[in-house]
């Protein structure tokens, strides 16, 4: 008998990445899987000890393929996957220790799918290893192949087709609006924070909802955002925001006005062991697809450069001085905890890739 964690995940809407850690289990990690720019793939590498166990999100269509493989040296290592609308606690759709048609083999998955949503992919330690406190490294390979029809199909649990008549923008940056389903694509026009926009329907693109959406004053723009960023709203706009305008070809990514930054803001960070958590000033220079640096400024002045590659933070700019200060990358829901010795910083995913 293969092992289910008793805790019911919370499901997702189809604005909504993950819910507050709050109403998660503990032992719980959430992450949401994103696919560079016209990619149908991706492979991530994590860990897990004990009771601890990852469910992974990721956006697909029905009549779309999705194939997972789980490589570890642990004989005690799993994975179970839920369809839209179900997690640990409910029934799999197929679990990765038992053979048979949607299991190929151990710790493989492939299906035609036949319903659209959001899909969990929950990797766990058998039960006994996971008593024992053992510790299980891995790479989880991820791939969603074949086009998406004209309308959405067998959509269950994220109304796609459906949802909200009205979306408002949260995305203290601005919103990227994007004249495809695709992080790649042209950038039509940047989307103010709390701007009112009616939803035209969502569909599933590179593992995450994208919403076709159009603004209700002039300048008119339609297009298509990351739902992540796009919460229900009335239709009422109660602020006066800025006027929105066309996004030049080749600006897309254009430098904060007297610096070398793509976006500035700030980061939640710690900066001691100890110390109560605040917040770091930062500056992104983006080079596409997940590569670029974060600079993050601390209190006294001093800076952390944070260098990413495929979106994950992979090194910092290590100093003599440093010695052999620890490195550390933990997922976070929408992004990541970097620690660097006895500082840290929550770095959301919309600053490498941009909104």
């Amino acid at each position: 008998m293969h092992l289910r964690p008793a805790i019911l995940a919370a499901l997702l809407s189809a604005a909504a990445a993950v819910l507050p850690a709050a109403a998660q289990d503990p032992d719980m990690r959430t992450m949401d899987i994103r696919f560079d720019a016209g990619a149908t793939e991706t492979t991530i590498t994590d860990s897990i000890t004990g009771r601890e166990y990852v469910v992974y999100k990721v956006g697909a269509e029905a009549g779309q393929r999705m194939d997972i493989r789980l490589i570890t040296d642990s004989t005690s290592t799993y994975f179970n996957v839920y369809e839209p609308g179900r997690g640990p606690g409910d029934q799999a759709l197929a679990v990765s220790e038992m053979t048979g048609t949607l299991v190929p083999e151990i710790n493989s998955f492939s299906a035609e799918l036949t319903t659209s949503g959001i899909y969990s992919i929950s990797v766990y330690l058998y039960r006994n290893a996971a008593r024992r406190g053992e510790s299980s490294e891995y790479t989880l390979a991820v791939s969603i192949t074949g086009e998406t029809g004209e309308a959405v199909e067998g959509d269950y649990a994220d109304g796609l087709q459906g949802g909200p008549d009205f979306w408002r923008v949260q995305a203290d940056g601005g919103l990227k609006l994007h004249d495809a389903p695709s992080t790649g694509s042209p950038v039509l026009t940047v989307l103010p924070n709390g701007l009112e926009v009616r939803n035209l329907g969502c569909r599933m693109a590179e593992g995450r909802t994208w919403c076709n959406i159009a603004t209700l004053s002039e300048p008119a723009f339609s297009g298509w955002a990351a739902a992540d960023f796009l919460f229900e709203s009335s239709g009422e706009t109660a602020t006066q925001l800025p006027d929105t305008a066309p996004v030049q070809q080749g600006e897309e990514d254009a430098l904060v006005p007297g610096t070398e930054f793509h976006a500035t803001g700030m980061v939640e960070c710690t900066t001691a062991a100890g110390a109560a958590t605040g917040l770091c000033d930062f500056g992104v220079i983006r080079e596409g697809n997940g590569m670029g640096t974060v600079v993050v400024t601390l209190p006294d002045g001093r800076t952390r450069a944070i260098f990413y590659e495929g979106g994950v933070p992979v090194n910092f700019d290590r100093a003599e001085s440093d010695g052999d200060i620890a490195f550390e990358v933990i997922p976070q829901s929408g992004g990541y905890m970097v620690v660097i010795g006895d500082a840290s910083f929550v770095i959301p995913d919309a600053v490498i890739f941009g909104g």
